[in-house]
């Protein structure tokens, strides 16, 4: 089969397009042919060698990617479940690939309505979204949320679910003006460019003055540092991310005053330690098909333009799921 692998670590170039052998499914295990394979920021990472956090080193060669949607093509010992010629979604490893295997519990109907691409944006960022304002955010009704980065994958869904959990008020920061009118279009109240050092305060006044109660940051550095600035009374800052290749520092004296907390999330040591989450993805796929959420794809790029789609995201070029077409 063809599949993306990659030898060292690296950027983009070290991404090749190569013949392997299709694997075959383990004991409760299932073959995927491969119709559409996610791209998300950790692959770029995995790609470079580089880890927010200690991470297993990547056994190379590897074929990049942890997310599919397909057919199931067969069955390994002691599955039963979904039948051949089933549409689904897994969370996989290798899956920038034309077959990938995946566990059965790891594995999901695809709703007729719901289609391979745009299934893709329930998984990693689906799960990552619904965990971030639930358990991490506890965010409750009528409270007051901001989701940095909202035109990303993670972004827009956490727009569109912070809604649906009841909040009053989203307000989302992007740094184009047609991002901005993306996280518009998926339905939050305002929409604040967070190049600007005073974005905060644009903040501020779209929730009233009284700030955000959950803020949801992938950005770090400077954004984290000043979203205090605009974090209400007893508020809760999420960090998932860095994407200005700088963690933010805070001292604990910052958050004191107004009683306010600072959590991380990483959704890949979460799912190690309670690998239910994942049943989180039946859910979104309901709500998906039922016309609740939406997940538009704008990037959908050949198997074969993988490096291309890196490129992309790191360029800050895309919008929404980044996908791969097999």
């Amino acid at each position: 089969m063809k599949a993306i692998q990659i030898h060292s670590t690296g950027g983009p170039e070290v991404i090749k397009v190569e013949d392997v052998e299709t694997p075959k499914p383990e004991d409760g295990q299932v073959l995927i042919q491969v119709a559409a394979a996610g791209v998300n920021f950790s692959d770029l990472t995995a790609r470079q060698g580089v880890y927010v956090t200690p991470s297993p080193t990547l056994e190379l060669p590897a074929i990049l990617g942890t997310e599919v949607a397909g057919v199931v093509v067969g069955l390994g010992e002691g599955v039963s479940a979904p039948v051949p010629g089933a549409r689904v979604v897994a969370l996989v490893r290798g899956g920038y690939a034309e077959y990938a295997v995946a566990n059965a519990a790891m594995t999901y109907s695809l709703p007729a309505e719901v289609d391979f691409a745009g299934a893709l944006a329930y998984l990693v960022q689906g799960i990552s979204a619904w965990e971030l304002l639930r358990d991490c955010g506890r965010l409750a009704q009528r409270e007051r949320v901001l989701v940095h980065a909202g035109a990303g994958g993670v972004g827009g869904l956490a727009i569109q679910l912070a809604k649906l959990f009841g909040a009053s008020t989203v307000v989302a920061t992007a740094s184009t003006a047609a991002k901005r009118e993306r996280t518009t279009a998926l339905g939050a109240d305002a929409s604040i460019d967070y190049t600007n050092g005073d974005w905060w305060r644009e903040a501020l006044a779209a929730t009233g003055d009284r700030g955000a109660d959950v803020i949801l940051d992938s950005v770090g550095g400077d954004v984290s540092e000043q979203s205090l600035l605009c974090l209400a009374p007893f508020g809760r800052l999420i960090v998932y991310g860095m994407s200005s290749g700088r963690l933010a520092t805070f001292a604990g004296a910052q958050l004191m005053h107004k009683n306010q907390s600072v959590i991380g999330y990483l959704l890949t040591s979460r799912m190690a330690h309670d690998p239910a989450s994942s049943q989180i993805v039946p859910q979104l796929l309901r709500m998906a098909a039922d016309g609740k959420i939406t997940s538009e794809i704008k990037h959908a790029f050949p198997l074969e333009e993988a490096a291309a789609a890196h490129r992309a995201i790191s360029s800050r070029q895309t919008t929404g799921k980044v996908v791969l077409v097999v």
